[in-house]
């Protein structure tokens, strides 16, 4: 509610990762309110990689000089948001890495000593658009994929998409000749229109010789080249030996399979509606933990369709998925829109197995990874699955709950 505060007291126990806080109504992390939350390891327990020397974390995210509400108007008529107005890095602007940038932005300088590696956590806490994380000359190692350990992999940059996770170990072996830029830049757009919308920050080393100068890093998969961008996602592995457990996801029997299609926008009742399977989503009057709380009758449907169907045209509906709790499925998402998905699963974890183009047939369960697949999964318990155009994916979900959970889609303009 509008000027009340509260205070939250939880135990935290062997969550050792990097989250995210961020209010989830009513697109109001549009206006900030944002912040890291990180969870260090006791003394005691080890993790898989030496103590950092200084621990960095980064909120990234597209900014649009209209607020929260306008936002939220400009999709409910239909329209797309479109280009932001920025990228900012902490909540700040660019550098003035050229001329097209304005005199006086404040942008964000993180100070750092030669020879030290620190642990850095990016978060991409916008709205709408996918993010190219890089820092000019250094190498990006991956240590922790939304939450949870990973096999160790060197990069030069890396696509972030909303509301992802990553923590990163970088080492400050270059010759300070001068100060190095950290980068921000919009991804799967027309990247040339687009650059003026970059954010930029300063790495800046204890014995810099200079201010940062020259082109900016540019990243180092071609986005016209889906392959080489699907690659990067499909690389990420669990940790071996993995501190969160072991689980045997490819040894369970699977108990229901759920292909998801998503299509471009359409016309449902004069407004401009995403679909999954032809249904676009109705919120109900009631609320549906409150009706299944109170046993209410007609509230919503169990009926949402597990596989594409062609015979109904598009429509709104109060559908949901009827899952049973305890049941293994498998959900495959099948993007035929243009632009890339971000899907969020409300309440789980889930193994993303594979990636790959076209529809999904039964003989492409022989190309799963059953062995080091990793948990994803966002803070809140939402996991996150991002889809490029013609892509299909499939990822097991392990231990439904009881409560309605949901699936939301979200469109990188």
């Amino acid at each position: 509610m509008a000027a009340a505060s509260f205070l939250s007291r939880f135990q935290v126990k062997d969550q050792i990762r990097s989250f995210f806080y961020f209010p989830s109504l009513h697109f109001q992390r549009a206006s900030g309110g944002f912040g890291p939350i990180v969870i260090n390891n006791r003394d005691l327990i080890p993790i898989l990689f030496s103590k950092s020397d200084g621990d960095i974390s980064f909120m990234i995210g597209d900014w649009y000089t209209h607020n929260h509400t306008a936002l939220r108007s400009v999709l409910d008529s239909s329209e797309e948001l479109g280009m932001p107005d920025g990228v900012l890095i902490n909540g700040k602007g660019p550098y003035k890495y050229n001329t097209t940038v304005p005199d006086g932005i404040q942008y964000k300088t993180i100070n750092v000593d030669p020879g030290k590696t620190y642990r850095i956590r990016v978060h991409n806490v916008g709205v709408s658009t996918s993010l190219n994380f890089r820092i000019q000359n250094h190498k990006l190692l991956l240590v922790e994929t939304e939450c949870r350990y990973t096999s160790q992999t060197n990069f030069t940059d890396f696509d972030i998409h909303v509301v992802q996770s990553y923590s990163f170990l970088v080492t400050m072996d270059q010759n300070a000749s001068s100060d190095y830029c950290i980068v921000a830049s919009a991804r799967f757009v027309n990247e040339t229109e687009w650059q003026r919308v970059t954010g930029v920050g300063i790495l800046h080393y204890s014995n810099s010789k200079g201010h940062a100068s020259g082109l900016l890093p540019l990243p180092s998969t071609d986005v016209s080249h889906p392959w080489f961008v699907v690659n990067q996602q499909r690389g990420i592995k669990g940790a071996r030996p993995n501190p969160h457990g072991s689980h045997h996801y490819g040894q369970i029997n699977i108990t229901g399979t759920y292909i998801l299609r998503s299509m471009p926008p359409t016309k449902i009742n004069g407004s401009l509606r995403s679909t999954l399977n032809g249904v676009s989503f109705l919120n109900p009057s009631t609320p549906m933990t409150l009706a299944d709380k109170h046993r209410l009758k007609g509230v919503y449907k169990l009926d949402f369709p597990s596989r594409p169907v062609d015979s109904k045209p598009p429509r709104l509906e109060s559908s949901i998925i009827n899952a049973t709790y305890k049941e293994f499925i498998q959900v495959i998402f099948q993007n035929n829109d243009t632009k890339v998905q971000t899907f969020h699963i409300d309440g789980y974890s889930f193994y993303v197995v594979t990636m790959d183009f076209g529809n999904w047939t039964e003989d492409k369960k022989g190309s799963y990874n059953n062995w080091d697949a990793i948990s994803r999964s966002t803070i809140e318990g939402h996991g996150l699955l991002y889809l490029f155009p013609g892509i299909t994916s499939e990822f097991e979900i392990s231990e439904p709950r009881t409560l309605t959970d949901g699936i939301l889609a979200k469109k990188h303009t």
